[in-house]
Parts: structure tokens; C-alpha cells; sequence
């Protein structure tokens, strides 16, 4: 099993800065890629970066050039920095590890973007 627990979520205003942090624990092995999904009220979970164990990463269009997914496999933690926020970044941000036969969801951690 594996269990991701994330934080760092919270209230921001437009064109600020957050990070998300997702530390993983238990059976860590054979990971194919580690990411960040959302899913704001109404809407269906999307993508927002992907990290692979070869340190590739890939982003949605709307995070391009705002947004940096890192790891730190020393601390099993991954993260997301994010700036220039803006309010369609609002949404619950969930870590997500994929070990391709099986995969695995944290609990999700709340941003809001506001004034």
C-alpha cells in the first residue's frame, strides 16, 4: 500500500504563490510517474503536471510556464510550485502515484484563488 499526503493548499490572492507538497509512504517502488490532478466544483479531474521516474515532466496548457512539479525522492516528497495564480486555478489538488498496475490518490488539499 501506499499512502500520499498532501498540504500546502490555502486562500490566495490572484498573481500570488503557493506550494503544494505530497509526501508518500509504504510500498514505493516501481514508480512510473508521480503528479498533480484537480478538479474544481462542477468539473471533471483533469491534469495539471506529471513527473516521471526519469525526471520528464509534462504540464497542461492552462499551467505552462506558472507552474513546476519537482521531487525530492531523498524525502519521498513530491511538489508543486505555483505562481501567478489566478481564480481558475481554484480547485482541489490531489497527488497521484502510478505504478502502472496499480495506482494510488491522496485525499486532495484545497486552493483557492481570490481577492
Amino acid at each position: 500500500q501506499v499512502q500520499l499526503v498532501e498540504s500546502g493548499g490555502g486562500l490566495v490572492q490572484p498573481g500570488g504563490s503557493l506550494r503544494l507538497s505530497c509526501a508518500a509512504s509504504g510500498s514505493i517502488f516501481r514508480i512510473y510517474s508521480m503528479g498533480w490532478y484537480r478538479q474544481a466544483p462542477g468539473k471533471q479531474r483533469e491534469l495539471v503536471a506529471t513527473i516521471t521516474s526519469g525526471g520528464n515532466t509534462n504540464y497542461a496548457d492552462s499551467v505552462k510556464g506558472r507552474f513546476t512539479i519537482s521531487s525530492d525522492n531523498a524525502k519521498n516528497t513530491l511538489y508543486l510550485q505555483m505562481t501567478s495564480l489566478k481564480p481558475e486555478d481554484t480547485a482541489v489538488y490531489y497527488c497521484h502515484l502510478d505504478r502502472r498496475i496499480v495506482d494510488y490518490w491522496g485525499q486532495g488539499t484545497q486552493v483557492t484563488v481570490s481577492s
